[in-house]
């Protein structure tokens, strides 16, 4: 099947296939009810389907794919519908496979500090799960109401605690799959070690639905921290922020578990139409640092209060607030997690999600500011993102007073200026959303080529017919 062509219609027969095996209540047909599955967060992308598909087991899963490859059908996987580069979307008429109903803790295992879930279970309720035990799932995002497991795994979702635990492959010990033609890979494990041949999880956790559909994992669980201090922290750049970074882990010893760089213009747009949000501090900056400690023992607020007297003493912290309540620490947090939404009132705006080497972040933000007003006159830059490894969200907001529509249209030279400089520094143009369609053509003149004709190798193995995702990655 070439996936670069349209689907052919689904017939009513074939429907009447497919709904038999999910129940007449989860096959969506109507199109008010198909609806919410076929545009994502941003507004970038509208898809089409004649079929929405809520499989409540495996086995459901397992008889819908193994249907679609007798047929050549090709499907979109669905887990939240938070992902930002469209690899969610079924942009072609496909049938889309939600895995929300995909819901169940299947196991929390204290003892082994795992815990086994399917894909559809939302993040908060993982996190809050593990909480009940006394344990920690770290991994946490600003979409963590709504998004689920199975995307999370799909994109390899990093976020704010990234600097401490990693990103979401290194949470997950084992996974359960159903591949293209229905065959269901039995890989759910609790084992730290197991040298028993190639590591086939790794590779579904970020290969976005194109390979298989996550069905379930087991994911890491951590201690869960006794003390959690945070602070908001006022400097002069990024290089400021960086010598900060750099005393934080040398007097955390491993407690640090988020560092993340704010620029004066995001700070302000959070503060200027977020519900219940201001600066916490006195006096506006250039720049800002949201950083965490969370620590086993109640040493925390020392700890904290220590590096930000060494950052006073070096001329490198100009002000610095620290919560002195949940509700303070929320507030905090909440001003961070509001700046993507924050930038939609201000006009079109060009994102990036980019990796560079942490000490090259400030040139790579001096360059690129740069290098995007040189391009368009005016451009805003909006950087902001978790410095603690190197990953920037790097948005360009248009200029104030002109045409949403034209400026939006020079996003593909926005991103070559910036993904030049990406590339120069040795960096990555995706850190944890994922390729999908926005950044897949940009992946060919990037990737060693050697890597993408393995990548296609692998992609024909797992789907032949081409009908898992298709379009999406690759």
């Amino acid at each position: 099947m070439d996936i670069a062509q349209p689907p052919l219609p689904l017939s009513p027969e074939m429907i009447a296939r497919f709904r038999a095996i999910v129940g007449d209540n989860h096959a969506i047909t109507e199109k008010t009810d198909i609806a919410p599955y076929l545009t994502e967060e941003r507004g970038l992308y509208h898809g089409r389907s004649p079929l929405v598909l809520r499989p409540g087991s495996t086995a459901e899963v397992s008889a819908i794919c193994r249907l679609a490859s007798e047929h050549r059908i090709a499907l979109v996987p669905q887990g939240g519908n938070t992902g930002l580069v469209g690899g969610q979307t079924p942009h072609h008429g496909e049938v889309v496979v939600s895995t929300r109903r995909l819901d169940k803790i299947r196991e929390v295992d204290a003892a082994s500090n795992t815990m086994t879930c399917e894909s559809g279970v939302v993040l908060q309720v993982a996190q809050q799960k593990a909480s009940e035990v006394d344990r920690l799932f770290p991994l946490s995002l600003g979409a963590e109401g709504s998004c689920t497991i199975g995307g999370n795994l799909s994109t390899n979702a990093g976020g704010t605690a990234a600097l401490a635990f990693g990103v979401a492959r290194e949470m997950a010990l084992g996974l359960e799959v159903v591949l293209a033609d229905g065959r269901i890979l039995n890989g759910l494990s609790k084992l730290k070690k197991d040298n028993t041949g190639y590591d086939l999880r790794n590779l579904f956790i970020g290969a976005e639905g194109t390979l298989g559909i996550i069905t379930a994992a087991t994911l890491r669980l951590f201690p869960k921290p006794r003390a959690v201090e945070t602070a908001f922290v006022g400097l002069k750049s990024p290089a400021d922020a960086l010598k900060l970074l750099s005393i934080s882990q040398n007097e955390a010893a491993g407690t640090l578990t988020s560092f993340e760089l704010l620029s004066d213009i995001a700070v302000g747009f959070s503060v200027r139409h977020g519900i219940d949000i201001r600066d916490p501090l006195a006096s506006k900056h250039a720049w800002y640092v949201l950083m965490e400690l969370s620590s086993p023992r109640d040493d925390a607020r020392a700890t904290l209060e220590s590096i930000l007297a060494l950052g006073m003493e070096q001329g490198i912290v100009d002000d610095a607030a620290i919560a002195t309540s949940l509700s303070q620490r929320h507030a905090f947090w909440k001003l961070r997690d509001e700046m993507s939404a924050a930038q939609k009132p201000e006009g079109g705006s060009i994102k990036h999600d980019i990796s560079v080497p942490v000490a090259a972040v400030p040139e790579f933000i001096a360059q690129a500011n740069a290098a995007v007003v040189k391009l368009i006159p005016g451009a805003r830059p909006v950087p902001f993102g978790h410095l603690g490894d190197g990953n920037m969200h790097y948005n360009v907001s248009q200029p104030v007073g002109t045409d949403t529509a034209q400026f939006m249209n020079r996003w593909h030279e926005v991103n070559a200026v910036v993904f030049e400089i990406v590339l120069r520094v040795g960096g990555s143009i995706s850190a944890e959303h994922g390729i999908g369609v926005l950044k897949r053509d940009e992946l060919f003149e990037v990737k060693d080529k050697v890597a993408i004709e393995l990548m296609r190798a692998i992609k024909s193995t797992f789907d032949p017919f081409g009908i898992m995702n298709p379009g999406k990655v690759l």
